[in-house]
């Protein structure tokens, strides 16, 4: 507990980590909203469903809305927990997150697909808080490329340098993939494709925001 204290006073003294942590955090308020807008989009003009998939046609369909919803929620728990155990990863996840979800909202007005005819959004109960909190910024439609298999990779290879981290979110992301298609919640492509993107996107932010990078590696 001390060490912990003593790395928040150490972060927090930084006078330039506040206006860091604020520009950070308008940054990923207006990602949302835009992830919100192209979510919307999607909604509206999202095409009919597309075979055939050489996975989802070859796999039954099975009810995972527990993992899907609650489950992703538990992993943002966690993550909130873990930032402020390392606070020093605190700016550049905020700030990477902002354009994970930019980018992935760009990728999803231009490829939008509806989700598989077989896709487990049917068994959902809507009534269910979290659950309608989920759907108001995604409701199927939002495919390309799969959030649940790139966002926790996105992590591990922000905090690669601690390994017990590094494959908690590698397992995440596995285990993320695995949910989605057994779910038929997506298309095979958005699964795979989700870390070659996930993986141009951490390469880019990086480079963009290069003091909040060397922080996390100091």
């Amino acid at each position: 507990m001390k060490n912990l204290f003593n790395r928040h006073l150490v972060f927090w003294t930084d006078k330039s980590i506040w206006w860091r942590i604020i520009m950070s955090l308008v940054l990923l308020a207006v990602s949302i909203f835009l992830f919100y807008i192209a979510q919307s989009y999607t909604n509206i003009y999202a095409s009919g469903s597309v075979t055939p998939d050489i996975i989802l046609d070859n796999i039954p369909v099975f009810n995972v809305s527990f993992f899907f919803f609650q489950g992703a929620a538990i992993f943002l728990v966690l993550l909130v927990l873990i930032v402020i155990y390392e606070p020093k990863y605190i700016p550049f996840t905020i700030e990477g997150s902002a354009i994970f979800f930019l980018t992935r909202s760009l990728f999803m007005i231009m490829t939008h697909l509806a989700a598989p005819g077989s896709a487990t959004y049917q068994y959902v109960d809507y009534e269910h808080h979290i659950k309608q909190v989920w759907f108001t910024l995604q409701s199927g439609n939002d495919l390309f490329f799969s959030g649940h298999t790139g966002y926790p990779f996105f992590l591990a290879l922000i905090f690669w340098n601690i390994p017990i981290l590094r494959y908690f979110f590698i397992a995440c992301s596995v285990g993320g993939a695995t949910v989605v298609l057994l779910g038929h919640l997506h298309y095979s492509i958005d699964v795979f494709s989700a870390y070659f993107i996930t993986f141009g996107i951490f390469e880019i932010c990086r480079r963009i925001f290069k003091k909040e990078f060397a922080l996390t590696r100091n």
